[in-house]
């Protein structure tokens, strides 16, 4: 039997939770029934276009300068699908959801989008393409309760809009003690000091912003306490001038964007997030296996993976008081704090690992191939 071929389109291949999530997912789909392939749009957004290459899927950049011109590519991208011969695209984000369906009505090729935010969050101008394009494809899948909910109220869609939770390798994201000591001599970090630390793109939905006025308050309270904020992005700037507002230069280390988050996450004692808005985020999911514990607020999908005080602690939205005063609790006992890391890898082992993602997603592919 021949493979079920399979074209994600995606408008850029950095360190987005999206964008990570396929060289992940590729190391544990069935290559003997299925071939991967990958459009992005974005050349200078690129830093999962080898790991997906490693993990045996095909890659093409058909070069976009910005959202309108990425709309243009829907030739290209069914020269590429009838010279590969492809059985379905799938979808990620709103601007490559959009080409792909004009390819969906051009072509008829089956097509599946995944939703990894809320529509509540986009700019208007996105939420009207939305709701006038959605229908133009097969399926449509929600990465939590949270987000398939916010399709169904915003949008109310004809076609079928199923969650498929976004999962975590936990079997590679398994803390690594080795690694975790290297970073923190890398940077000069005490043994013993705590460190607290988050992973990701420094844009407005991460709120970076309230994330240092917590850790001000923490380092107040705690000067010994290290931060340890990986990633880069549009607000960059924002925060590196707060840091330096809030007197932090010697506390808080930004070491840049990363790809062995493993060795960082070693490093970490507690992850602290504060973003305004998610859909499942997952550098969660990853800091959870990692044994990383827990100190959030409710953003979107992540109530549906923190159980409160149980897998971790949640505050509300924008509060970085309490997101300061719960790390503060687990700095000062450190019975409670092994306690959450204990949890937190044991809930997404039971709960999120990534076969089951992948699993789900597979017999998709079978369903919508095979009417």
């Amino acid at each position: 039997m021949s493979k079920i071929k399979i074209l994600h389109i995606i408008k850029s291949l950095g360190r987005g939770g999206a964008e990570v999530l396929l060289p992940e997912t590729l190391k544990l789909h069935n290559l003997s029934k299925f071939e991967f392939h990958y459009i992005y749009f974005l050349p200078w957004k690129d830093q999962m276009v080898q790991p997906i290459k490693e993990a045996g899927g095909t890659v093409t950049c058909v070069q976009a300068s910005n959202n309108l011109s990425l709309l243009g590519k829907s030739n290209e991208v069914i020269k590429y699908c009838k010279k590969n011969k492809i059985d379905l695209i799938h979808s990620h984000l709103p601007w490559s959801g959009f080409l792909g369906r004009i390819v969906y009505q051009r072509t008829k090729l089956p097509v599946i989008y995944t939703e990894h935010n809320i529509q509540e969050r986009y700019h208007l101008a996105t939420k009207i393409l939305n709701k006038l394009s959605f229908n133009f494809q097969d399926l449509a899948i929600g990465v939590s309760e949270d987000s398939s909910q916010s399709i169904y109220k915003n949008i109310n869609p004809k076609v079928k809009v199923r969650t498929v939770l976004n999962g975590v390798n936990t079997e590679y994201f398994q803390k690594d003690i080795d690694k975790g000591n290297r970073i923190r001599k890398e940077f000069s970090i005490p043994d013993d000091a705590c460190v607290i630390g988050n992973i990701a793109v420094f844009r407005e939905q991460k709120a970076i912003p309230d994330w240092l006025r917590a850790f001000k308050i923490i380092h107040q309270n705690h000067p010994e306490v290290y931060g340890l904020l990986v990633g880069a992005g549009p607000k960059e700037d924002e925060v590196k001038a707060l840091i330096k507002e809030y007197n932090l230069e010697k506390r808080v280390i930004l070491p840049g964007l990363q790809t062995d988050t493993v060795a960082y996450f070693s490093a970490f004692d507690i992850f602290m997030m504060s973003s305004a808005f998610e859909g499942l985020p997952i550098a969660l999911l990853e800091a959870m296996s990692m044994q990383c514990a827990v100190v959030s607020t409710k953003a979107g999908g992540v109530v549906e993976v923190v159980e409160n005080n149980k897998s971790g602690i949640l505050c509300d939205v924008g509060s970085y008081s309490c997101l300061a005063n719960k790390a503060s609790e687990l700095i000062l006992d450190l019975n409670k704090r092994e306690k959450f890391q204990l949890a937190a890898r044991e809930r997404v082992i039971d709960n999120f690992s990534l076969k089951r993602m992948v699993d789900e997603l597979e017999n998709i592919y079978i369903d919508i191939t095979r009417k």
